[in-house]
Order: structure tokens, then C-alpha cells, then sequence
């Protein structure tokens, strides 16, 4: 019980003592003379008054002034205006110090009376601030609708830039550049300029945000840009990224599309093939094709070679220059692993169906010759079982019958040779023809651009 009295008494003597506490602290400072008089004090008092009569908020303020010490009563506004008190008391000359006993005022209507001026003042003001605005807002109008009037005109923007893309974004920068000019007019004219940069700083923090938010597209963005400045392929070129091989079918804004060899689209995100190894097989009207052969080790291998030699350079779509070549690749399990490679114009001449067409003709070829091309052979052996000499034989017994010249073989495997045409690649290029033409105004790849 004990306690909760001194509880409740402590919280009393706070109470009553908060409006000093609210009460500003501030004293005059300064050296307090030695004379003193009556005089002094009554123009103290009435130099006080008048001053407050001028003032509102302060009808219920008595001052009394007594050896220079200032004394303040009643009831103010609210505390800003009680803390004012001694800031305007203490300017008085001959103030010595103040005791500001003024409270807060708890009448509703005095305390609703300065709101409702500052409303209708306000309200005032916005009403005379109409005229105004309407000419600032017409002039932020008129500047961005001749922005966007400039920036709607195709030929100046499509000679500057390489690409439909650039264009687009010069016309975005001219947008922006007229929307912001707009903005400044019309702050310009409303008096409020100091505005533009709390617009502007926010806007930065809010571009930053956004940035490190959406860092991969952005990284996206930019690399649409590069490719279509400088375009590392062509349409209908044949390419691989990040091991997918198709025909180019476009350049977006966004991706690369590929049409593969089974007519499926594969859409590689621009960021990926800006940084991708890109592997252009278009880009030289030459190409090798590579064909591994395989003999038996008993063969005389610079025969065979000769042989597959003669048959690709006799094949009519492998060309002169750069020769065919011949080399031993490797030694395998159960045969000599021969590399035969040839060069063919590859806008004239499927590379598919010349390597297979290369293929058959030195297999026939060497079949012709006598040459073996073994099987993988395996001897399986029973345990503590030793190999018997006939399993030693890795051949049969050689033949006795004439084997013919490489000549001979060259011309009987030849005397056949498939047809080689493109007519595949050709068939895709329709297909690449087609989607293009379906999309015409999104594609910035350009025949006369810049080449890498």
C-alpha cells in the first residue's frame, strides 16, 4: 500500500510539473545592470504587451514585470507558442530572466480556430495558384507533345541508326529528354524548381533499385544492342551456340531464334550469345567433311590409303582446292583407324549427304580392292585355358583370287554417285524465308551491317 502511494504521489508531482518541463529553457544572457527602477519595468511590461497584442494566440497572457524579472500567465495556443514566449521576452532590453508560468490552452475552440485559418488560407491560396498551374500544365504539355512528335519521325532516326532497334531507342532518349524539359518549364513556372531535384533523387534511388532487380534483363538489353551493331551472323546462316545448331531464323530485341534441322525454334536469350563461343558455318562458301575408315592391321596401309585417297578426289562435288588428305588416325582394338577428308562448296552441295555419299563409295571401293574392314573381335578363354594357335589367327587365310587395281576399284565403287544437292539446306532456307516474312518489323539482322 505503502508503495502504491508513493507511486501514485510521484506521478502527481510529474504531472503537474510537465508544463514547465514543455517550457523552453531559454534566458536572456548578458550582464544584469546595477540601477533599477519602476519606469523600467512598466516600459518592460508595456513594450511586451504591445508586441503580444499584435501577435495571435496570446489574448490570455498577462505579463508583470518586477526588478527586471519577467513574469508570463495565462494560457497560450499550444507549446510552440508558449516556448516562443521567452524568445520574445528576452529581446526586451533590461530583461533580467522570465519565468513562464503559461499553460496550453484545453479550450476546443480556440485550439480548432488556427486550423481552420490555415485551411481557408490554403485553400485560398490553392484556388489563386489555379490559373497558374493550368499554364505550367499547358506548357509541360505542349513541350512533350512536340518531344513525341519528334520522336514519331522515321527518316532522321533510321539513317542515324544502324538498326530498327537503335532507332527505337534514340526516339526513347528523345521522349525522355522532352518529358523531363517539360517537367522544368512547368516548375520553372510554378516557383518550385528546388522540387525538381527531390524528383530527380528519388527517381535515381528508384532506377538503382530497379536495376539491381531486374539485373538480368537489363544485361539482356545490352546485349541486344551489341549484337545488333555488330552482327556476328546473317539470316539463314548456319550456326551453333552453346551446342544447338540451327539456321538463323531472327534477332529480337530479346533473343536469337533458331530453326533446327527437325524445324523446331530455339530461342537463346541475347545475353547468352553475346558471351557464347558462336560457330558460323555460312560464313565460308568451303567446307571439309571428315570420314573415319577402318582396316585390318595385315593391310597394306599405303594402299589403302592411296585407294580412299583416289575415291574422294574422283567424287564431281569434292573440289581441287583445298585438296583432299588422308592420315592414320589412331590404332583401335581390332583395327587402323584411317581419317579421309574432303572439301566440298557447301551453297551448292549438302555436307550431310556428301560425307555419307563419301562413305559408301570408299567402302565399296575398298571391298572392290579386297581390303578388310574388320568387325570388333572378342576371344573369350576359359580359366588356366591357354590360347590354342589357330585362336591366334586374327584372319582367315589370304585369298587366292587376283585383287584388283586401286584403279579398278576406284571406278567400279564410282560408277554410281548420289545425288549431292542441297536440296535439304534449301528446303530450310523456305522455312527461314517464310518466318521472316511473318514478322518482318521485329528482326534486326541486316544484310549490309557491320560484319564481326
Amino acid at each position: 500500500m505503502f508503495r502504491f502511494i508513493s507511486c501514485f504521489t510521484l506521478c502527481l508531482l510529474l504531472w503537474s510539473a510537465s508544463p514547465a518541463l514543455a517550457q523552453s529553457t531559454d534566458q536572456p544572457t548578458g550582464t544584469i545592470t546595477v540601477d533599477d527602477s519602476d519606469e523600467q519595468d512598466a516600459a518592460i511590461a508595456r513594450r511586451i504587451r504591445e508586441i503580444l497584442t499584435e501577435l495571435d494566440g496570446y489574448e490570455d497572457v498577462t505579463v508583470t514585470v518586477s526588478s527586471g524579472i519577467v513574469t508570463l500567465r495565462g494560457t497560450a495556443i499550444d507549446g510552440p507558442a508558449v516556448n516562443r514566449l521567452n524568445e520574445i521576452a528576452g529581446r526586451v532590453e533590461g530583461v533580467v530572466t522570465i519565468e513562464n508560468q503559461v499553460q496550453e490552452t484545453t479550450d476546443v475552440a480556440r485550439r480548432l480556430d488556427p486550423a481552420i485559418e490555415r485551411f481557408r488560407a490554403r485553400t485560398e491560396q490553392f484556388i489563386n495558384y489555379l490559373p497558374l498551374a493550368g499554364v505550367a500544365l499547358a506548357a509541360f504539355a505542349l513541350v512533350v507533345t512536340v518531344g513525341f512528335l519528334i520522336a514519331r519521325l522515321q527518316r532522321p532516326w533510321n539513317r542515324l541508326a544502324p538498326n530498327a532497334f537503335i532507332a527505337d531507342i534514340y526516339r526513347q532518349v528523345i521522349r525522355i529528354i522532352f518529358i523531363l524539359g517539360g517537367l522544368v518549364i512547368a516548375l520553372d513556372i510554378l516557383g518550385a524548381t528546388a522540387l525538381l531535384s527531390t524528383i530527380l533523387g528519388a527517381a535515381g534511388i528508384i532506377g538503382l533499385a530497379i536495376g539491381f532487380a531486374v539485373r538480368d534483363t537489363v544485361e539482356n538489353f545490352i546485349a541486344s544492342i551489341m549484337l545488333s551493331i555488330r552482327q556476328p551472323f546473317r539470316p539463314n546462316d548456319q550456326v551453333e551456340i552453346e551446342g544447338d545448331i540451327g539456321k538463323v531464323i531472327r534477332l529480337t530485341s530479346r533473343a536469337t531464334i533458331l530453326l533446327s534441322f527437325d524445324g523446331n525454334h530455339i530461342r537463346i536469350p541475347n545475353a547468352t550469345v553475346f558471351k557464347s563461343r558462336i560457330v558460323n558455318y555460312t560464313r565460308n562458301d568451303e567446307r571439309r567433311f571428315v570420314i573415319d575408315l577402318g582396316v585390318a592391321y595385315d593391310t597394306d596401309l599405303a594402299r589403302a590409303q592411296e585407294l580412299a585417297l583416289q575415291t574422294v578426289s574422283s567424287l564431281p562435288f569434292v573440289i581441287d582446292e583445298p585438296a583432299p588428305a588422308v592420315w592414320i588416325e589412331q590404332l583401335g582394338d581390332s583395327a587402323v583407324i584411317l581419317q579421309v577428308a574432303g572439301w566440298i562448296r557447301q551453297h551448292e552441295t549438302s555436307y550431310l549427304k556428301a560425307r555419307s555419299e563419301a562413305w559408301r563409295l570408299c567402302m565399296a571401293a575398298f571391298d572392290h580392292a579386297g581390303i578388310i574392314m574388320p568387325e570388333t573381335t572378342l576371344r573369350v578363354l576359359g580359366v588356366g585355358e591357354a590360347p590354342s594357335a589357330a585362336s591366334l589367327v586374327p584372319h582367315p587365310e589370304p585369298v587366292t583370287t587376283p585383287v584388283p587395281s586401286n584403279a579398278e576399284a576406284v571406278a567400279a565403287a564410282t560408277a554410281s554417285v548420289g545425288d549431292v544437292d542441297a536440296a535439304m539446306d534449301k528446303e530450310l532456307d523456305r522455312i527461314v524465308a517464310s518466318e521472316r516474312a511473318e514478322k518482318q518489323g521485329d528482326d534486326l539482322l541486316k544484310k549490309d551491317a557491320p560484319e564481326e
